[in-house]
């Protein structure tokens, strides 16, 4: 589930029958409005979605992460027969991760259970990289938000990597877990800061200048960390999703007591999370329980 970058009421929400484990997927476009959340557009595939992401070039351009090793790219302002515009096949097991370079715009990866990361275009049939050094799945790789050239890629081999695509390998590998990570994200105010989250139920907090000691540690969710956040607006701000059907909002710089607020409004594992671009201290979430909600920080999500 990602917010738009130019549109601050759409979202898009990658969906999975059954958990993900066997059936259908839907791309959903959602579009915030006084009467609720409601939908523009809805794509149909054969297979599962996991993770999607929108272009930073084009505002119509969406890409969905497909349980059958295909990347599909939407144009949600052509005609529902025209989509997707393009299917790309290469990965040879489960798309979950995709994100788009917000510094070069036209460029996104892509990270899969085939323990691989590639690098597209949307323009260009073929990938234009493989990242082919985490022996597990990839489960999440994402841009640094002030470089062009440089990502994470949190694995199932309980590593976070970091790669310049300038250079041939991969140029850090932080053994940050004991258990699978199963998200990375960058801060937005400070390059060298990177959150992590982990089947081992905490975030740690990094500085890639300093991988051998972890800034800080999170502690208060009961079971793995799906989806962890930095915030677009507030340096200190991280914001978690787990498997303990909870969102949590954490100060990562508070000498103690970092939890500010925990929501507990999801009935199912919670596996998608994003914080607005647009909306200070807007936030939205996704579970098993088939339900999106969208609303301020501070506030009950069910109000």
């Amino acid at each position: 589930m990602v917010e738009r970058p130019f549109v601050e009421n759409r979202l898009a929400v990658a969906t999975a029958q059954n958990f993900g484990i066997i059936g259908n997927g839907r791309q959903y476009v959602l579009e915030l409005s006084p009467n609720g959340i409601v939908e523009v557009v809805a794509f149909d595939t054969a297979d599962g979605l996991y993770d999607c992401t929108w272009s930073e070039d084009n505002e119509n351009i969406l890409v969905s992460a497909s349980g059958d090793g295909s990347i599909k790219v939407w144009d949600i302002a052509a005609p529902p027969m025209a989509n997707p515009i393009r299917s790309l096949e290469e990965h040879s097991h489960e798309v979950y991760s995709v994100d788009w370079n917000a510094v070069r715009k036209d460029c996104f990866l892509s990270g899969s259970w085939d323990d691989t990361i590639r690098l597209w275009t949307v323009d260009m049939p073929r990938s234009l990289r493989v990242f082919a050094e985490h022996s597990y799945c990839v489960y999440n790789a994402t841009w640094n938000p002030r470089h062009a050239d440089i990502f994470a890629s949190a694995s199932g081999d309980c590593t976070v990597r970091i790669w310049d695509i300038r250079e041939p390998r991969s140029t850090l590998v932080i053994p940050g877990h004991e258990y699978e990570i199963l998200s990375c994200d960058w801060n937005k105010y400070n390059e060298t800061m990177l959150v992590t989250g982990s089947v081992d139920k905490s975030l740690k907090v990094w500085d890639v200048r300093n991988p051998r000691q972890e800034v800080t540690r999170l502690l208060g969710h009961t079971y793995a960390v799906r989806r962890a956040k930095f915030s677009p607006h507030r340096e200190n701000l991280i914001g978690s999703c787990s498997y303990d059907m909870t969102v949590c909002v954490w100060d990562y710089r508070a000498p103690e007591d970092a939890l500010l607020f925990r929501y507990d409004h999801h009935t199912e594992f919670a596996v998608g999370l994003d914080m607005s671009t647009l909306v200070d201290g807007l936030l939205a979430s996704t579970a098993w329980d088939e339900s999106v909600f969208v609303w301020p920080q501070g506030m009950d999500p069910r109000a």
